[in-house]
């Protein structure tokens, strides 16, 4: 019996030792792969220095009018996120697509992600970067706070919005469902088995099903995106901007006041199978504005730009126009 037991506890301590050196090796093999993908992925357009951190955004077109994209929660590299629409745009308008710090090539801050501080980044940015307002501002998703934030800080520099199916302040505010902050996930990363799985072109499909597989988007943007991906999984900042959701959703809801300016809404009809919730949030959207106007785009999912970018583009010019 002792010899037994014996037995079964070398077993034990060799398993957990095994299980040591393989977490301990895919750490080792994550932050080579770190460091490798780093000296390739080099910003496409320029850094700022806001608040003494260095800020990215990729800016072109030509026109009177500044169209500035607001990307949403978790989408890694913004600059491929929006290129089917500035690609599309860039012979009307200018346009200026900003990381968040955390996303595409900004650093990682240790600020808190506050509506209020990311929106005085975002100006900041726009500034030091020799834009000119007023822009007509494009958000998606989370990025529908920052959004709405920076209309009520700095009512003079905006002409116009447009949704591209932008969570309303109110769904945001009473979202039942409270973010949580996964460990597990965290460990996946940190020891390279994400980055393992992401070698495997079923796992790399799924991934980018709700994106329709960027069927819009070059091949050397894929990679890029791919890269941003692995880099970006689960920082601090983007999983901070989840958490204040909520609490970013009241600040802006205790200044509503309707916008004089006009405000599309481009709702997606997530294939037939749109959710309760959303759906109602979104027609009740259209109280933000004294001019709004909102389109349910037909065979979308969440990111409507990736399923119907010429739809969106004309949306957009059609508001610069006014």
């Amino acid at each position: 019996m002792r010899k037994w037991v014996r037995r079964l506890g070398k077993t034990v301590a060799f398993g957990l030792l095994a299980i040591v050196v393989l977490l301990g090796a895919g750490a080792v093999y994550e932050q080579a792969s770190i460091r490798n993908d780093l000296k390739s992925y080099t910003p496409s357009g320029k850094l700022y220095k806001v608040h003494g951190e260095n800020m990215h955004v990729y800016t072109g077109g030509q026109g009177d009018v500044t169209v500035v994209f607001a990307s949403g929660w978790g989408t890694a590299n913004p600059y491929v996120d929006f290129s089917p629409l500035y690609e599309r745009l860039a012979p009307h308008v200018k346009f200026a697509v900003y990381d968040r710090f955390g996303y595409g090539y900004s650093d990682t801050t240790d600020k808190k992600r506050d509506i209020d501080t990311i929106t005085d980044e975002i100006h900041e940015l726009l500034e030091t970067s020799g834009q000119k307002p007023p822009y007509l501002l494009v958000a998606h998703s989370l990025g529908s706070l920052e959004t709405i934030r920076y209309a009520q800080k700095y009512p003079d520099e905006v002409q116009g919005i447009v949704m591209l199916d932008g969570g309303s302040p109110e769904y945001y505010y009473n979202d039942s469902e409270k973010p949580v902050s996964s460990t597990l996930s965290k460990l996946l990363i940190k020891t390279g088995v994400i980055r393992l799985l992401f070698q495997s072109d079923s796992v790399i499909e799924s991934s980018l099903a709700a994106r329709n597989g960027l069927k819009f988007v070059s091949d050397d943007l894929k990679k890029i995106d791919h890269t941003a991906s692995l880099l970006k999984l689960e920082n601090a900042n983007i999983e901070d901007e989840l958490l204040r959701s909520q609490a970013n959703a009241k600040v802006v809801l205790d200044a509503k006041q309707p916008f004089p300016f006009p405000l599309t809404i481009l709702t997606a009809d997530y294939l037939g199978a749109s959710e309760e919730l959303w759906t109602k949030t979104q027609a009740a959207f259209t109280s933000w504005s004294l001019q709004p106007k909102q389109i349910v785009v037909k065979d979308t999912e969440h990111y409507i730009h990736q399923y119907q970018p010429e739809l969106v583009a004309e949306e957009i010019l059609a508001l610069a126009k006014r």
